[in-house]
């Protein structure tokens, strides 16, 4: 290979494109021209050129000098790029493009993108909640059964996998009832509760404080295992 042509070719650089405008242009509403003239301009003012006019732009494209300027102004209008006032050393104002809304664009993109993603993880967990209580109980839930849940997961903010745990604990305590559950919810929201593990450790504690074998009972073992009566005061 030709070292002078790997060297200029390294010289003229390179315009590293982010994975994310890739993916995200078409949802911002762009097409492949409005993506190539970002580009182009991107490249411009990479090599120190911050203002190229729509003829600059024009000759590294397959469009017109006249549709280069309409892209233009679509992008200053998509609030993806904006012209800007720089200062030289010397005093000299100058225009600039500037690219700063078109990463704030893909900003607003991904975290729209996450917040979505989030809301669908949340509506999957509720849905699931419900087909797990349902479950358990062996039966479709009431109405009053589904306000309760409702009432745990919006008004007291309870997290569908804290929920969970409290039905388990109730299960395993053989005392399969909403006002069970509530009772084991508002005992770990008023102590911190806020993990499984921190759950399954509150629940350990407070059963180890409620058995107290004496020890006769110590010496034949136990067939049943001992569990905290939430319900009590």
């Amino acid at each position: 290979m030709d070292k002078k042509l790997v060297v200029s070719w390294m010289e003229a650089g390179m315009v590293q494109v982010p994975n994310l405008l890739l993916s995200k242009y078409k949802q911002m509403g762009l097409d492949e021209k409005d993506l190539m003239l970002l580009l182009n301009i991107m490249s411009f003012i990479q090599s120190g050129k911050e203002f190229p006019t729509p003829e600059e732009l024009a000759e590294r494209m397959t469009i017109s000098s006249t549709e280069c300027s309409g892209i233009l102004r679509k992008l200053i209008q998509k609030q993806v790029l904006s012209i800007e006032d720089g200062v030289t050393g010397d005093g000299i104002h100058f225009e600039k493009y500037s690219l700063t809304p078109l990463w704030e664009r893909l900003a607003d993109e991904l975290s729209l993108e996450k917040k979505v993603k989030k809301i669908q993880q949340t509506l999957q967990d509720e849905n699931d909640l419900y087909t797990v209580f349902e479950q358990e109980f062996g039966r479709p839930l009431s109405p009053m059964e589904c306000e309760n849940l409702a009432m745990w997961l919006d008004d007291d903010g309870q997290d569908p996998v804290i929920i969970k745990a409290a039905l388990r604990e109730a299960v395993l305590a053989g005392k399969l009832s909403f006002r069970y559950i509530d009772r084991i919810l508002f005992n770990w929201k008023r102590n911190g509760v806020r993990t499984v593990e921190q759950a399954r450790k509150h629940g350990i504690q407070f059963r180890q404080k409620s058995h107290h074998p004496d020890r006769k009972t110590a010496e034949s073992p136990s067939k049943t295992i001992p569990f905290y009566n939430w319900l009590e005061p």
